[in-house]
């Protein structure tokens, strides 16, 4: 396989180049992309320094590109890497919507990858930690309702959000005031229920995101859903409090129990131990933590818990490199 990272240089390329390596990922000759200003550095895979190329505006000379650039560019150039013979995974917003391009979780719903048209669209982070500990719930006890509240972490602004946090931090810490570019507000010691831009019906794009996405990749748009979005002062990994009303009854048991047995979970849920999920245990893991699993005073059927996932990885790079595994093993 001849594979190309566009946006390599960036908080989710850099993390795609390490999932690549760590796994193993069969290719023959990788090419790395980026904007002007950051063409001609080198980065390292497998014990070798790749030289960082500029984007050229027509096909890329490879069998697969996983691309992480943003959706502007993604609009104008995805279609023409594809026409080039490509398949172009795309971990921005650019195709999401689109009725023919799939939007897969590689353990909800594996098969779409195979009817794509040469591109197919890796979903938003916060959907893609749910979707993991929410699926096999689903398919076991059909949730009707959902209502999630997101505690999301610098790092879904990219790179610069993350140095935002870190330095205002430091500016904080040395009774500076704080500043706030990449955020609507400062975020050190702070919350901000306040992430994309707002809609006419109160909520947010990125709380909107939960549920059209997830709607389509369960291929279930009666699920009920309402989420409420909001950025925390944490480096990296999402959490997410859930509540779902289920059609079928439910138990914490037999929901452990399912999500004992479901792919890319791990069940961390030992509070007398003080052990559930928390962004500190879940960066840099693969996994998703899922805890506080205990029946709902507010549903009969009801189950509420907490999951916390890498926004980094099953939030966009390892979601995405498990894409093209899946491509590869064929239908």
């Amino acid at each position: 396989m001849r594979v190309a990272v566009v946006g390599a240089t960036g908080a989710v390329g850099q993390e795609i180049l390490k999932v690549l390596e760590a796994r193993d990922f069969p290719l023959s000759e990788l090419r790395l992309y980026a904007s002007p200003r950051s063409a001609g550095k080198r980065l390292a895979f497998r014990g070798e320094e790749v030289l960082v190329e500029p984007l050229p505006e027509g096909p890329l000379p490879v069998d697969l590109v996983l691309a992480s650039a943003g959706g502007a560019l993604s609009k104008a150039l995805a279609p023409l890497w594809a026409e080039g013979g490509a398949l172009v995974v795309d971990n921005s917003s650019a195709f999401r919507y689109e009725p023919w391009v799939p939007l897969v979780v590689p353990e909800v719903n594996r098969e779409a990858i195979f009817r794509h048209r040469g591109i197919i669209a890796n979903p938003n982070c916060t959907t893609a930690i749910l979707a993991m500990a929410l699926w096999p719930l689903h398919r076991a006890f059909r949730a009707k309702r959902v209502i999630v509240a997101t505690y999301q972490a610098a790092s879904g602004a990219g790179a610069k959000g993350m140095e935002e946090l870190l330095r205002e931090t430091h500016r904080f810490l040395h009774g500076e005031a704080p500043q706030a570019e990449v955020f609507a507000h400062p975020l050190p010691f702070n919350v901000v229920p306040h992430i994309d831009a707002f809609q006419e019906n109160g909520y947010t794009r990125e709380e909107m995101k939960v549920v059209w996405e997830t709607h389509k990749i369960f291929g279930d748009d009666t699920l009920k859903i309402s989420a409420t979005a909001v950025r925390v002062p944490t480096l990296r990994a999402h959490a997410e409090a859930v509540s779902v009303e289920f059609a079928e009854p439910i138990s914490p048991e037999a929901a452990r129990e399912v999500l004992r047995q479901a792919p890319g979970v791990e069940v961390v849920d030992e509070p007398s131990a003080k052990r559930y999920p928390m962004p500190l245990t879940a960066s840099h893991k693969w996994d998703v933590e899922v805890g506080r699993i205990r029946k709902s005073l507010a549903f009969e059927n009801g189950l509420d818990f907490f999951v916390v996932g890498d926004q980094l990885l099953k939030g966009a790079a390892l979601n995405a490199v498990q894409i093209a595994e899946e491509w590869l093993k064929g239908a």
